[in-house]
């Protein structure tokens, strides 16, 4: 006979499955982390804001309200800078994560864009990946994007720079190795 679930904690109830058990919840690293990418699209956002504030005081020695044109262009490249730099950071200092025996969870309360709440199923089938740095990620899910210029391919969606990610991958594949040992015995039943 098996021993009955404990209830869910405070705010889970009507989240969680009825034999679901929370087995980790943490939250991601919000230190900077600029990759040789975000480090050229920074540099972009600097070029191009750059461009558009010599623009402007060259248009505003001429006389006249026609400067303010490259506002919207300077403004785009402060943008494009602080997005790059500050954008994931934002991300992970709003972002909650969960792990149950049968699911992965994302809490985001991100400004303007208010509370949402994401989940994964973690099956035997489900692919499963480390990256093993300091923080870690463990990936565990994919999601179709669209490009800006029409073309089509995969997001990876996991737990992003989490100090122990190490453990949760652990967790995730015994996750699998209950799964299949239930549909092992499945099937010689």
């Amino acid at each position: 006979m098996t021993q009955p679930s404990p209830p869910p904690p405070a705010g889970w109830e009507n989240i969680l499955n009825r034999d679901e058990v929370i087995l980790w919840q943490g939250r991601p690293d919000t230190a900077l982390a600029l990759t040789l990418p975000k480090l050229g699209s920074a540099l972009f956002g600097i070029a191009f804001a750059g461009f558009a504030l010599f623009w402007m005081v060259m248009a505003a020695r001429s006389g006249g309200f026609f400067w303010a044109f490259g506002l919207i262009h300077f403004c785009a490249g402060l943008g494009i800078v602080f997005t790059t730099v500050l954008g994931g950071p934002l991300r992970r200092r709003n972002s909650w994560y969960t792990l149950s025996n049968q699911r992965a969870f994302i809490a985001t309360d991100m400004p303007l864009r208010g509370k949402r709440l994401r989940s994964f199923p973690i099956t035997a089938d489900t692919r499963l990946s480390l990256t093993d740095t300091t923080p870690g990620t463990v990936w565990f899910a994919t999601q179709p994007r669209r490009g800006n210029r029409g073309n089509t391919g995969n997001s990876r969606i996991g737990f992003h720079r989490i100090p122990d990610a190490p453990e949760v991958y652990r967790l995730m594949r015994d996750i699998q190795r209950t799964e299949r040992q239930a549909d092992r015995q499945k099937d010689t039943a």
